[in-house]
């Protein structure tokens, strides 16, 4: 069986609950093996995961909605890489802070939001724009959602929608991604975080605090997919399926190379850059438990959906998550 010892760490993860279940894919070229197994929650009762369930993708809204975007308006000259914020956002203080500084991370917002998670909309972001910038602006990685939130409202007053609609019209629908919605069906849609006190699941809900403020003005999670969506995008990614008219052959090339060199932390635009065995590849990793890696040399993918967060966040789920990398890579290789 391809992928025998990678899907061994997926089954000890469900076994040692350190996620409830997994759907997940292995893409190489045109061939998909995907596999859903375990449960879709725990508590208050056990049931099992069923296909094309829905996820909260959480941050791979980031490099499959705001990413796309974005590289779309700078290649239409509707943005230029290397513009001030402040020319789109004239309440943000800091000029010297670029588009490329918020794809790459490398922007190095910083500062302390008091009662962050109860603020209002206009609340928080008067309170995003006040932020401050530390010293490691464009010369040390720090990835920080507030990149992408920035990028989102940019998107926004550039196009006169908010950056949820946006990647609904821009990406989604282009891409023919049917699963994949801001307005999830309860029905379709795997569980997060469980509360004891009401003895209920949060469910089509976005889980990150600050998407659940924003609303459809949040660029960096929110997204809600099926297993087939994300592998259908990870095939586009890698160039096997038509483009959609979303990304040219120049900016598909883009996403593979190192946009922040002679920086500690390498990036591309949104995406983490690795390197295994002298093959790039690229990733992200979503807060509530999802993968996306992509290695173009090989035409193949792993696609990673879980819940980690239910019934609350699993602290042992980040060094599974590494092991289960380092095995498709092994095994890929």
């Amino acid at each position: 069986m391809r992928f025998a010892q990678t899907q061994a760490e997926i089954r000890q993860m469900i076994a040692d609950q350190t996620i409830p279940g997994a759907s997940y894919a292995m893409v190489t070229g045109l061939n998909v093996q995907s596999f859903v197994q375990g449960y879709q929650q725990l508590q208050p009762t056990t049931q099992p995961l069923r296909e094309n369930q829905l996820y909260d993708l959480a941050s791979l809204t980031k490099v499959m909605g705001t990413l796309p975007v974005m590289m779309k308006l700078l290649e239409q000259q509707k943005v230029g890489i290397d513009d001030s914020i402040t020319n789109y956002l004239p309440e943000w203080k800091h000029p010297q802070v670029t588009i490329r500084h918020l794809l790459t991370h490398t922007s190095n917002i910083e500062g302390y939001i008091p009662n962050r998670n109860q603020l209002n909309m206009n609340q928080l972001r008067t309170a995003l724009l006040g932020l401050d910038v530390g010293p490691d602006l464009g010369h040390k990685m720090h990835y920080q959602d507030v990149n992408y939130i920035f990028l989102g409202w940019i998107a926004g007053v550039v196009c006169g929608l908010p950056i949820q609609p946006l990647i609904k019209h821009m990406v989604l629908e282009p891409l023919g991604l049917i699963d994949s919605t801001f307005h999830p069906d309860v029905r379709k849609t795997v569980p997060t975080t469980y509360d004891e006190q009401t003895g209920t699941n949060r469910v089509g809900q976005v889980h990150d605090p600050k998407a659940q403020i924003l609303g459809s003005d949040c660029g960096s999670a929110g997204l809600f997919s099926s297993l087939r969506d994300v592998t259908r995008f990870a095939q586009w990614m890698l160039q096997l399926t038509p483009p959609g008219k979303v990304y040219t052959p120049e900016i598909f090339a883009d996403m593979y190379k190192d946009q922040t060199p002679m920086q500690d932390g390498s990036r591309s635009f949104g995406w983490r850059l690795g390197n295994y065995q002298g093959h790039r590849y690229i990733w992200q990793g979503g807060y509530t438990g999802t993968l996306l890696l992509l290695v173009p040399g090989r035409k193949s993918a792993l696609v990673f959906l879980s819940n980690r967060v239910h019934p609350q966040v699993n602290e042992h789920f980040m060094a599974a998550r590494n092991r289960m990398i380092d095995s498709y890579l092994a095994e890929l290789f």
